[in-house]
């Protein structure tokens, strides 16, 4: 599909190739001009957790097959609209005035009073949010991070406060949907609940969060044409033919990923951070 999309690029006499999240070569009759620059390093105080990595059986597929998750870093809280206020200022390219529309769509930090001013009556350590994939891209490169892979999000997304796979437990799923069921749960500030067995704050009770994968699933919109579209290739896509059947919280998650392109923003859809271990 890439060969095919840059071919119908040359055609038009112009096309796009994606170095990174800050900078984009335009090329024209074989000139190239740099748009933008490299994103100004920041050092948010979040802690890192240690991931103990290991299989995991994932909600899509129609296999049995297990997926092994090497060790990784990954925040113990989401971003907050002081750690992403921080960067727009030190990155203003990202500010919601300068970001471009091929970026980021037209409610890109929608509630923020300007550009260097958070929401009205807002909370500085609520989770941040009205941010897309490629701007949460650039924070996490910014921060010498990435955004965590669908399978290491899910893989911690299986514990609860006492076990690292609880999926199997009474009630885990339909608790879930009860956080996820919560109204305005985005304005409350981390921390407020208790960690799961990583150590790890929020995972479920404030906001929905990207992923690093952009192609890792192909979906169908209606399965019943058994056709596939690439429609959601810029986050972890929804399971058209999952696994677990009863854990509707993972099916919710996937379903609401596979409707998101990768400029999209929305109230609350946010992120944090991973990173591999050295």
């Amino acid at each position: 599909m890439g060969a095919i999309f840059k071919t119908i690029l040359y055609l038009s006499g112009f096309f796009f190739i994606f170095q990174s999240c800050g900078d984009v070569v335009a090329e024209t009759s074989g000139k190239n001009l740099v748009i933008g620059t490299q994103d100004v390093k920041i050092n948010p105080e979040v802690k890192m957790v240690t991931i103990k990595g290991g299989k995991y059986q994932p909600f899509y597929g129609g296999d049995s097959s297990l997926v092994e998750v090497p060790d990784f870093l990954l925040d113990e809280t989401p971003v907050t609209n002081r750690e992403f206020l921080d960067f727009v200022k030190k990155n203003p390219k990202w500010k919601r005035s300068n970001v471009k529309a091929i970026f980021a769509d037209e409610t890109y930090l929608r509630d923020w009073q300007n550009d260097e001013t958070l929401p009205k009556n807002a909370d500085p350590e609520a989770p941040v949010t009205f941010v897309s994939w490629f701007a949460a891209k650039a924070y996490a490169k910014s921060a010498g991070k990435r955004l965590p892979t669908m399978d290491e999000w899910e893989y911690v997304a299986m514990a609860d406060e006492e076990t690292a796979n609880a999926r199997n437990k009474p009630g885990y799923s339909s608790h879930l949907i009860n956080l996820y069921n919560e109204k305005f749960r985005e304005r409350n500030r981390v921390k407020g609940s208790k960690p799961n067995y990583w150590s790890v704050y929020n995972m479920f009770d404030l906001v929905w969060e990207w992923t690093e994968d952009f192609n890792s699933i192909m979906t169908t919109s209606d399965s019943r044409t058994g056709e596939y579209d690439d429609k959601g290739l810029f986050c972890a896509s929804a399971a058209t033919s999952a696994n677990d059947v009863l854990n509707y919280a993972s099916f919710m998650r996937y379903a609401f990923r596979s409707s998101l392109k990768a400029n999209y923003t929305v109230e609350n859809l946010g992120f944090r951070c991973a990173k591999n271990l050295k």
